[in-house]
């Protein structure tokens, strides 16, 4: 089953990570499209998102969904609240009735060294101290993650986005939100060479 990943993380919560493996025909006749993709596999990865939204909820009201000025999708009345994230061919969704989410996948590439800079600052360098590429990519998936929960754009990773510190168990980044000064734990996963990351709050 291309389902790799799952978890209730509560009651009304649900995060799941699909690989992949179908035509885009597969997921046309179960989902409907809510804005024209051209590319091939972005479409591919659109479709996939959406179907992951139906299988983690059976019922998602998909006529409901609306798309924001910032292309973030949602749910007019916050029935739902969810967030969906797309890397090669892996698509990843959270979705909740009682939490504010938000959720982010990337592959660990060398590219991540180069920009460090333009997202990580000199405090969170000195307390995460990141060397390695995929410590690096978790650190970015984790602001990726607190950027799709706030949902209104106009955010500065390095400025708006403050980790504060690691923690293991269960491994997650502190994390303050300086646009409205709010404490967040970003959870933290890594399988089939990705970095998961994603945040839940109450509404």
């Amino acid at each position: 089953m291309p389902l790799i990943f799952q978890e209730e993380i509560n009651s009304a919560t649900r995060l799941g990570i699909w690989k992949i493996e179908e035509e885009a025909a597969f997921f046309r006749n179960k989902v409907p499209v809510h804005r024209q993709v051209t590319h091939p596999h972005k479409m591919l990865q659109h479709l996939a998102g959406r179907y992951l939204l139906q299988y983690l909820f059976p019922g998602f009201p998909y006529h409901l969904v609306q798309i924001a000025d910032t292309r973030k999708p949602y749910i007019g009345g916050d029935a739902f609240h969810f967030s969906i994230s797309h890397c090669g061919d892996f698509a990843a969704a959270i979705i909740s009735e009682t939490e504010r989410v938000g959720v982010d996948i990337e592959k660990p590439v060398e590219k991540i060294i180069h920009i460090r800079n333009k997202f990580i600052s000199t405090a969170e360098k000195e307390a995460l101290n990141p060397l390695s590429i995929e410590e690096l990519t978790q650190i970015w998936s984790a602001k990726e993650a607190v950027f799709k929960w706030y949902g209104a754009g106009q955010v500065d990773f390095k400025e708006h986005i403050r980790l504060l510190a690691y923690n293991d168990d269960p491994p997650c980044f502190n994390c303050c939100f300086t646009k409205n000064n709010t404490l967040l734990n970003v959870f933290l996963n890594q399988l089939s060479g990705l970095c998961l990351s994603y945040v839940a709050t109450k509404k």
